[in-house]
């Protein structure tokens, strides 16, 4: 996200939002660490008075700030102020997000109450607060679903995004494989379907292996549509990545899903995310179902 406000040359404001336990903390550590002025939780009446400081102060050019539900009912007026703020000063807004059994696991581990209090279950919670931040959520850009990452690639993800080298745009690109059985990844930008592909769960020497397996991968390459299917998915990618870039984008899922989420997604995502990285972006690969 662009803005041609007025200002100095290399004046930015990075806004941090989105779900408690989602890694917000990280992602101000790692902006604070590339050199921006760094402010955690301001109150929303505040903002507007922060971003002027850092439009016409002659030690801040760049600076971020903490946004999320420990604010409140005034976090109603942020969408509005965010537009406004938008207008005068060259502004981002990152929205940070995770799947409910991440989230639940990550408050069990720190033992820490969800901000929204005690008097309900974690889990009605973050479903609360979802719910009161999704109008915020539809200005962001970038939105980064947080659940496989762990913390280092949380860092890596921002230094990329917002770090010096920013003349040569970066995107992440997490590759998925899952089971159709259980249900589309929410947080896919991209999904296809490859279940045209001839299924090896029919084979039973195959049925409890996955498509990392050699014997699986070979008879899923054995048919012509396997390679046809891979070379023309790359070749859209390694097209389609680019203007994402130039669209301001830095974090793409692309799902690819068959009936279990065992062999032929698999396989594919794993080829896929080959053929990415020896392009030159930066790719990693998840497999939510394998173990289902």
């Amino acid at each position: 996200m662009t803005n041609s406000a007025a200002g100095p040359p290399n004046t930015e404001l990075v806004i941090i939002t989105g779900l408690s336990g989602s890694g917000k903390g990280t992602v101000l550590k790692a902006l604070e660490d590339l050199g921006y002025y760094s402010v955690d939780n301001l109150p929303i009446d505040l903002i507007p008075k922060f971003a002027e400081l850092a439009k016409v102060a002659p030690n801040i050019r760049r600076a971020a700030l903490v946004v999320d539900i420990r604010e409140g009912t005034a976090l109603e007026r942020f969408p509005a102020l965010f537009k406004r703020i938008h207008r005068q000063v060259p502004t981002r807004l990152i929205f940070l997000e995770a799947d409910e059994s991440s989230l639940i696991r990550r408050f069990s581990e720190t033992r820490r109450p969800h901000p929204l209090g005690t008097g309900q279950s974690v889990t009605a919670s973050i479903r609360r607060e979802r719910e009161r931040l999704a109008p915020i959520r539809a200005l962001a850009d970038p939105i980064i679903n947080t659940t496989k990452f762990n913390v280092h690639e949380l860092r890596e993800t921002i230094h990329g995004t917002f770090g010096e080298k920013r003349g040569v745009p970066e995107i992440l690109v997490q590759v998925n494989s899952f089971g159709y059985r259980h249900g589309v990844p929410a947080d896919s930008d991209l999904v296809f379907d490859v279940r045209f592909l001839p299924n090896p769960n029919y084979i039973p020497a195959f049925k409890h292996l996955t498509g990392k397996n050699p014997g699986v991968a070979r008879y899923i390459r054995s048919f012509p549509q396997t390679a046809e299917f891979i070379q023309r998915i790359s070749d859209l990618l390694i097209y389609l990545l680019p203007h994402y870039i130039s669209e301001g984008k830095s974090y793409l899922t692309i799902s690819f899903g068959c009936t279990g989420g065992h062999h032929r997604s698999v396989l594919i995502a794993g080829e896929i995310r080959k053929r990415l990285a020896a392009a030159g972006f930066r790719a990693k690969e998840t497999h939510r179902d394998v173990k289902k």
